[in-house]
């Protein structure tokens, strides 16, 4: 097995743990997440190989392009809209499997495929897995904001609790973060979605991320507002990648297993 730097190992054990268990021979129509863990997922599954019977759906145009590379066969949702098993990624995951996904901005088509999967898992490296959402990934949960909505719905998030200034985030513990229009790297002006709508990443106070089911119906209902980054109670287990070569798995059950290296 080729070697990699320590944190893209960890994402590899993660994946491959996560296809290992969940990826049946009887299933034949499998979601493809987003990340920077998925490609390992692509990788393990095309190296087990039996895929010529299987269809693949992919959640953007990234995981979109690893199908396409690795030869098998592109599916989509509106052909296929029950789905056997679907393997994503996570910018964080909770003691109780409740996740913040959107830090690519595909986390509309990402719930999609969650919701339609009769099995949704997640997979990341040991830097995601947290005890409450919001201890590692700071910036704020993304929200799909429809373009002309998002100046209505920057005020509605800032009422509902978003902090809007570095002194009022600290106060909070939203560590310093605001409310922010997600503006892109690579070019002049805002992120733009797969579906054509910007990105707000919006912190809120610890206490409002340890009802995270609460936020999200509370975020989901302001107008303009197409998706929120907050998945509750739809994953099956999630698998974290160690440094030391062992996994972790929570499941849905409120059990954790150490998965050891071989």
């Amino acid at each position: 097995m080729t070697a990699l730097p320590p944190i893209e190992a960890a994402k590899r054990l993660a994946a491959y743990a996560a296809v290992d268990r969940h990826v049946k021979p009887e299933h034949k129509v499998i979601g493809i997440g987003s990340g920077s863990t998925v490609p390992f997922v692509v990788d393990r599954i095309k190296e087990k190989g039996g895929n010529e019977s299987r269809v693949f759906v992919p959640t953007g145009f990234q995981s979109q392009e690893l199908i396409v590379m690795a030869g098998l066969n592109l599916g989509d949702v509106s052909q296929y809209p029950v789905i056997d098993v679907t393997i994503d990624g996570a910018d964080e995951v909770d003691a109780h499997l409740n996740s913040i996904k959107g830090g690519g901005a595909c986390q509309l088509r990402e719930k999609v495929l969650a919701e339609a999967a009769e099995t949704w898992i997640m997979v990341a490296d040991y830097r995601k897995n947290s005890q409450i959402l919001g201890e590692t990934w700071t910036q704020g949960i993304p929200i799909e904001v429809a373009p002309f909505a998002y100046v209505s719905v920057l005020r509605k998030l800032a009422a509902l609790g978003s902090p809007t200034t570095p002194e009022a985030s600290t106060a909070c513990g939203a560590q310093g973060k605001v409310l922010t229009l997600r503006m892109g790297k690579a070019k002049a002006g805002p992120v733009v979605s797969d579906n054509g709508n910007f990105i707000v990443d919006a912190p809120f106070p610890r206490e409002m991320m340890l009802k995270p089911a609460e936020l999200l119906t509370k975020i989901k209902l302001l107008t303009g507002v197409v998706e929120v980054g907050l998945f509750c109670n739809l994953a099956k287990a999630a698998y974290f990648g160690n440094e030391d070569g062992s996994v972790t798995a929570r499941l849905a059950d409120g059990s954790v297993e150490t998965l050891k290296a071989e």
